[in-house]
Formats: C-alpha cells, sequence, structure tokens
C-alpha cells in the first residue's frame, strides 16, 4: 500500500477475499480465480502510481454492501485525499488507462462513472465535497437501476460526469465465459485461473447445481453490481 503525500487522489479497491468471494458467488471451483483476480486489480493500480487502499471483509465496517461500501470512502476521505476512485476485483477488463482517465477528469472538476453491462458501475471517481453519507445511504445498492440513481445523484449535485466505457463484471459462470475474447489483456497467472474455472461449467452437472445455488440462495456481487436485474 502507498501513501504519498504529493496525491489529492486515492484508489479504493473493494474486495472480498477469496474464501469470502467463495461463499457468496456462484462460480464453482473459484478460489484461485477470486485470488488471481485481486492480485490483477492490485498490479494494475500499482503501474497508475496512485496511492491505494484494499478494503476486504476484514476492514469493512457495517451491517449492508452500502454502509460497509460508503464507511470505506469515509475512511479514504479521512486519510486527507479529495478525491477517490472506487473500484472491485471483478471486472479485469479495467485497465491502467481508465483509472489514469478518471484521474485527469477528477483533477478537471468532473466526476467519473463506469457503468457495468448488468446496471451496476465498476468503478467511481468522487470528490469529497460530493460525498454526502446519508444521500449515498439511500442508494438502491446491488440492483440494477444504481447507476442510474448515482448519476442522477451527482448531476444533481451540479457536477459534469464523464462516463467511461461500459464494461462486464464476473458476477457468474455465464459471465466468465464471456471474458475469453479479452484474453490477450491478462496475465498468465489470470488466464490460467479463468480456464480453470471454465473446466467445472464443462459439465451439466454442475451447471445445474450452479442454477439451483443461485435460485435458492441469490447472487451477492461487490460494489453495485446487481443482484437481481429486470427480466
Amino acid at each position: 500500500m502507498h501513501n504519498p503525500v504529493k496525491h489529492k487522489t486515492a484508489v479504493l479497491i473493494f474486495a472480498r477475499s477469496p474464501h469470502e468471494e467463495m461463499a457468496n458467488k456462484s462460480i464453482f471451483n473459484g478460489e484461485q480465480l477470486f485470488d488471481a483476480l485481486t492480485h490483477h486489480v492490485i498490479e494494475t493500480v500499482e503501474k497508475t502510481q496512485l496511492p491505494y487502499f484494499h478494503f476486504s471483509e476484514k476492514k469493512q465496517i457495517g451491517n449492508t454492501f452500502g454502509e460497509r461500501f460508503i464507511n470505506a470512502i469515509k475512511a479514504v476521505f479521512e486519510k486527507g485525499y479529495e478525491q477517490v476512485i472506487t473500484i472491485g476485483n471483478d471486472t479485469p477488463q479495467l485497465t491502467v488507462s481508465h483509472i489514469l482517465i478518471t484521474e485527469n477528469q477528477l483533477s478537471s472538476n468532473k466526476s467519473v462513472l463506469g457503468p457495468s453491462s448488468d446496471g451496476g458501475f465498476y468503478l467511481m471517481g468522487l470528490h469529497k465535497s460530493q460525498f454526502d453519507p446519508t444521500s449515498f445511504c439511500e442508494m438502491a445498492w446491488q440492483t440494477s437501476c444504481v447507476y442510474e440513481q448515482l448519476l442522477k445523484y451527482i448531476t444533481h449535485e451540479n457536477k459534469d460526469v464523464f462516463q467511461l466505457p461500459r464494461l462486464s463484471d464476473i458476477d457468474t459462470q455465464v459471465d466468465l465465459r464471456s471474458l475469453i475474447n479479452y484474453t490477450r489483456a491478462f496475465s498468465e497467472k489470470l488466464l490460467v485461473a479463468i480456464r480453470g474455472a471454465l473446466e467445472w461449467c464443462e459439465n451439466k452437472y454442475i451447471i445445474f447445481l450452479q442454477a439451483l445455488y443461485q435460485l435458492a440462495l441469490g447472487v451477492q456481487q461487490n460494489k453495485g453490481s446487481p443482484l437481481f436485474s429486470p427480466s
């Protein structure tokens, strides 16, 4: 973790440990995958040379996703930073360029949102002056409308919003398959982990169990990803 004083912007990596991800996401045999994803996002952030803070479940405080996420943002601002870029570990298409563009837009007094294909978001660039914990608590976290709510809130605060390209995050085995077209940008460790997790999907029985698992327990995702999507 880095904490140079020269930066006004810090990156918040809001991501659970591989063990917790395995307990809450419907991806079988995925512990190696989640470990690789976390390493991948940390390596990506380190290349930006921005200070960053990784909040796993050990550092998260609160009973709900919204409370934990808001408290993590608050903790970063309390360290003296004026701007924060929040990301998770479940969007491996996120690049160094996306983060540096976000920092540049923040420096130009704009806010930044990166929409996910499921109606959530994979990145948020926020100024301290915009951060109102009470208003953020009222957001419909982990629903398919949270991106639109954030966009409306930030626009209402008289800030221009720069929107990054829409990307896909990983919440299910189906999401994992969609990454095959983007593997050139991934490390060998991440590629091996993706292939290993996908091998389990080849068995129809495993796919059947996955469907039952999702119906029985639902799917819990990281920052902003919806628990439920509209039919």
